[in-house]
């Protein structure tokens, strides 16, 4: 990581944009205004000054498209997130619900209710409510 150059070196002057950018982004977030005042403070202090004088629009539209580019990607990373939460609780819900369906077709099965009115009480076929009970031949 580079922390710092010699006073007025161009690592100097990169570290200290990249401190500006870093405050004005706390100050005003991902902004055009933390890149316009990133810019002008930087000129002011002699960070860059030359290279942001000649280039400032192209500079801006680099920052700004970073900004997008972030956003996008923080946008897709918390959507995957969620989805897969989602759906970790959707088979949490249905393995609850099968696991009680099993559980209730034992009960049912032990007090003499047939297999067919089991499997219809519990909205299975015949044959998955066999394999509950261990009675399917494999």
């Amino acid at each position: 990581m580079i922390y710092d150059g010699k006073e007025g070196d161009i690592i100097n002057q990169y570290v200290g944009f990249t401190r500006v950018y870093n405050e004005q982004v706390r100050q005003y977030g991902r902004t055009r205004q933390a890149v316009m005042e990133t810019i002008r403070i930087c000129r002011d202090r002699n960070y860059l000054k030359e290279y942001l004088e000649a280039r400032e629009k192209e500079v801006v539209n680099i920052m700004m498209t970073l900004f997008d580019d972030e956003y996008i990607y923080k946008t897709y990373v918390e959507s995957e997130k969620k989805e897969a939460a989602q759906k970790a609780a959707q088979e949490a819900a249905q393995e609850a619900t099968r696991k009680a369906n099993v559980k209730t077709a034992r009960s049912l099965y032990e007090s003499g209710v047939s297999l067919d009115v089991i499997a219809h009480a519990v909205g299975q076929s015949t044959k998955t409510v066999e394999e509950w009970l261990g009675l399917a031949s494999a």
